[in-house]
């Protein structure tokens, strides 16, 4: 193989890999790779045209080398009496799927940026990838993904101690870093930037004292210990976007506009649909994204609208709309497997161009029917046992069917109290099952609109995988601006899943995904090469087709490996 230079225009050369071969007896050539316009690889390697052509030429002879190496059989001798060499002989190999679409989002130009205004002396890109692939691989402590990246082909060239330094320059970078990485994320994907969802949740800390960052809040999962929050924001395909972290005991409402002005102003933004839940429906939200081509869509809740709104969404006398076919449809004729839809007029002070759609869909309704029967269930056996709780945190606690009389017939303080179950409680509850409220400034269509605020889930699932999968609670670090790295480093590992998972064309869960991904791993036979130790499937076979590393062969040589290592670094042209 060899390196061709072809003119393809006006001062504009470009880059081949050609290799020779014979067919039907005759002398041909083929493109085997395209490496590129010429100086467009002079700015991307930051190399003189010479260099270019020095690295083009050894790039040929690379493939030239693989191509050699790949077409021997390797026979391995192996000694009875011999004993096992010190030092590692099984590697994790599943981080260079990772690594080829970290490449892609070009962090090594980030942090040749960032090396450019700060002085310091390790390796601090080769922590930040490192933490971002043992945060995915066998998320932990810093010092435990320390000891995940030995595990790896290329073991870390930094000491332990220097990750923490570098967790503060993360911090202090952390705004240039996000915005570098969504510009740079259009090599590796395409975005959808028209919708934008947001939503909160909290991280817990495994200590008793609140500071001046950690406070006790509001926990989502009740937990009585002090919290931190993360605001995250999402494209319209699922792709983190960007995120802050803020005091536990702020309001979350709070939140949403400095990141979304931070956003439109760094990412260079304008007209975007802002999509959130109810707990974000605040009124200066709302006024904020009225203005300026931004829009919003928000959930609702049914039970807080004005007396004569809620009539009219709960009215089962009147028809409704089929989702699909926009045929009106009386209520008792509605089929068990469609969604219902109808819309009205909103006004708010602020804003009388606010429209309100309700949704009914009569599968939703038996699937909240059923869990409330469950939770009545319960609540009858906290009355049968003495088990009442004295407080409830959580809305949909059960115990919020038990009613208490604590009086006699005459208005008397009665002896002992008495618990029931409260079947007006249950009535009432009854009326919303099956409806689903969303307001909007958009005049889109209404089915449009649905359709946007239906991928929620999606924001929610992020959250999920980030503290189960990514273990990303609780948190261990004490100093404010490492707790912020930590996140960074989480959001990320998320983004760079979220991009694996679109690649594989959202076929597989999540588990699936991480699970595959933590189990490739290959041993070393020293003097042969590298033996895959992981079990082939449907996700592996995907995975090489898609990435196109071949680590399913029986045996790699040293040298194929590192050409594979090599090629995950490569950034995309």
């Amino acid at each position: 193989m060899k390196l061709v230079v072809r003119n393809s225009g006006k001062n504009n050369k470009r880059l081949y890999i050609q290799k020779s071969l014979r067919k039907n007896g005759k002398c041909t050539s083929v493109i085997v790779e395209s490496l590129g316009i010429l100086a467009d690889l002079m700015v991307e390697k930051n190399m003189s045209e010479e260099e270019v052509i020095a690295w083009g030429e050894n790039r040929a002879r690379e493939l030239t080398d693989n191509e050699a190496d790949s077409s021997k059989n390797i026979v391995i001798k192996l000694s009875q009496s011999s004993t096992i060499k010190e030092g590692r002989r099984t590697y994790r190999t599943g981080q260079l799927f990772l690594q080829d679409i970290y490449s892609k989002l070009r962090f090594k130009n980030t942090f040749r940026n960032i090396k450019s205004r700060n002085d310091y002396e390790y390796d601090a890109e080769a922590i930040f990838s490192d933490l971002i692939f043992s945060r995915i691989i066998e998320p932990g402590s810093k010092r435990s993904s320390y000891i995940t990246a030995s595990t790896f082909l290329e073991a870390p060239k930094y000491d332990e101690h220097q990750v923490y330094r570098a967790l503060s320059l993360f911090q202090k970078e952390m705004d240039y870093i996000l915005s570098e990485t969504y510009k740079n994320s259009h090599y590796a994907v395409k975005r959808n930037n028209r919708i934008l969802y947001y939503d909160c949740t909290n991280y817990y800390f495994e200590i008793e004292d609140e500071d001046d960052f950690r406070k006790y809040g509001k926990s989502k999962e009740n937990r009585p210990n002090p919290i931190v929050q993360m605001g995250l924001f999402m494209d319209g395909d699922g792709l983190p976007l960007s995120f802050s972290v803020f005091e536990g005991n702020k309001s979350e409402q709070l939140s949403l506009k400095p990141l979304e002005e931070k956003i439109i102003k760094d990412f260079e933004l304008s007209k975007v649909v802002v999509c959130t839940d109810a707990g974000l429906a605040s009124k200066n939200n709302k006024f904020f994204n009225s203005f300026g081509g931004r829009r919003y869509i928000i959930t609702q809740s049914l039970k807080k609208l004005k007396q004569s709104d809620k009539e009219w969404a709960l009215d089962t006398e009147d028809s409704f709309f089929e989702l699909g076919s926009n045929k009106r449809v009386k209520f008792s004729d509605m089929e068990r497997e469609k969604v219902y839809y109808r819309e009205e007029p909103l006004p708010i002070k602020e804003s009388d161009d606010q429209r309100l759609i309700v949704t009914y869909s009569p599968l939703y309704a038996a699937y909240q029917k059923r869990i409330r029967e469950k939770q009545v269930k319960r609540a009858s056996s906290m009355i049968e046992t003495g088990k009442l709780k004295k407080t409830r945190r959580n809305p949909n606690d059960p115990a919020r069917f038990v009613s208490k009389i604590s009086t006699t017939e005459n208005g008397e303080a009665a002896i002992n109290e008495l618990f029931m179950i409260d079947e007006n409680k249950i009535e009432q509850e009854s009326k919303y099952d099956g409806f689903y409220g969303i307001c909007t400034n958009l005049e889109d269509d209404a089915r449009d609109i649905i359709s946007v605020n239906e991928r929620r889930w999606e924001i929610e699932e992020s959250f999920r995988i980030m503290k189960t999968d990514f273990e990303a609670r609780p948190v261990y670090l004490q100093r404010k601006e490492r707790i912020e790295a930590h996140f960074l480093i989480c959001f990320m590992a998320l983004l760079i899943y979220r991009i694996l998972e679109k690649k594989l064309d959202e076929k597989y869960t999540s588990n699936q995904i991480i699970t595959t991904l933590r189990e490739y791993k290959h041993l070393k036979i020293e003097g042969a090469g590298y033996i895959p130790e992981f079990e082939r499937n449907e996700i592996t076979d995907d995975l090489q087709k898609i990435f196109k590393l071949n680590l399913d062969k029986e045996i790699i040589t040293p040298v194929t490996m590192r050409a594979i290592i090599k090629k995950t670094k490569e950034i995309s042209k």
